[in-house]
């Protein structure tokens, strides 16, 4: 599988920015129909400036070497549909990247003040480590991520692709649990690394706009019977069109031998991989993430839904709700089902 993973990575087409100063009409007139009220003239001009400089997905290559910058990468077409959530995003990382110290948004961060579990959190393995027959979790908890990349190093094999590193923390906070002392149920820790190329190759009306190959590691950090944790090397293929974007990303659990493992049947119920839908439109940005359906007969997988919307026409905080039904929302519980629903904040999702 590592072979296969290795193997992706040089037939990848990665391209980058163009410089230009002049706006594009097209796209001034995208967004004075499509933006919200509160988008400035200024935000307007510099939005369709930046078009120009886009990462091109879908256009065809530079007659010359007038449109190719000096990482070797090619202009984006003049065209309204350019001017994607997904595009956007991956043109405020890479400028984002090519500035020392860079520290970015990597997965959707943000804060739920209330999540309901109407299944429970099931407190076996809390009462055998605690030694407490009567220890019991509360049905509802704050859930909260926090999810950052840095760039490790850019325009790799002559500038087709670029290595990041990423840490992402998902806490499970007890914290309307005044019996327990407040306790963190479970937090997961999550350190990766992947390389990333941008591509434009076109399937059915979608634009396959990045890859990426990586490993990932997962751990909850604990010991003895609360133990939990694994390991994976991955591929991810994202797809746009318009405003949509789709991920597929397959993974293989590197394990050399199941006895030893905390948690030595976790692929039945975390499957070999995930698929994503993230929609945007006006600042409002829809998630669904599909897990193990198929794999497990549709026994043991795992649906989760999103939705960041603004509130009060504030840009740096969003509303949020989710919803997760199935199994492995944390993995403490990757094996016990879960019927959550949750609201707060927002800070980051997928497009910005």
């Amino acid at each position: 599988m590592l072979l296969v993973l290795l193997a992706m990575a040089p037939l990848l087409v990665y391209a980058g920015p163009s410089q230009s100063d002049t706006l594009n009409p097209d796209c001034v007139m995208h967004l004075m129909q499509s933006a919200d009220d509160h988008l400035t003239v200024g935000e307007i001009r510099q939005r369709c400036a930046e078009t120009i400089t886009a990462h091109s997905f879908e256009g065809a290559k530079p007659d010359s070497d007038d449109d190719a910058d000096t990482h070797g990468t090619l202009a984006a077409p003049a065209d309204a549909e350019q001017l994607t959530a997904l595009t956007e995003r991956l043109e405020t990382d890479r400028k984002a990247a090519d500035r020392a110290f860079s520290i970015m948004a990597h997965r959707p961060n943000y804060i739920l003040a209330a999540a309901y579990n109407t299944e429970g959190w099931d407190p076996t393995p809390f009462r055998e480590a605690s030694g407490n027959p009567e220890y019991v979790n509360k049905d509802v908890e704050a859930q909260f991520q926090i999810s950052v990349k840095v760039p490790l190093a850019l325009d790799l094999f002559d500038g087709r692709a670029d290595l990041y590193a990423a840490y992402t923390n998902r806490s499970f906070w007890q914290v309307y649990s005044a019996t327990n002392s407040q306790p963190f149920r479970e937090t997961n820790h999550e350190p990766e690394f992947w390389l990333q190329f941008a591509n434009d190759w076109q399937f059915a009306g979608f634009t396959n706009s990045v890859n990426a190959v990586g490993y990932l590691h997962q751990s909850n950090g604990r010991g003895a019977v609360l133990s939990r944790s694994w390991d994976r090397l991955y591929a991810n293929f994202i797809f746009q069109k318009g405003n949509v974007a789709i991920g597929i990303m397959p993974w293989w659990w590197i394990n050399a031998d199941k006895s030893e493992s905390s948690n030595p049947d976790i692929d039945d119920y975390m499957g070999y991989g995930e698929m994503k839908l993230v929609w945007e439109r006006k600042r409002h940005v829809v998630a669904v993430m599909l897990r193990n359906h198929i794999e497990s007969g549709f026994e043991r997988g795992a649906t989760e839904i999103s939705w960041s919307f603004p509130i009060f026409g504030y840009s740096y905080l969003r509303g949020y709700l989710q919803y997760f039904y199935g199994y492995g929302e944390s993995l403490i519980d990757y094996n016990q089902k879960a019927n959550r629903l949750g609201i707060g904040i927002s800070v980051t999702d997928w497009f910005n």
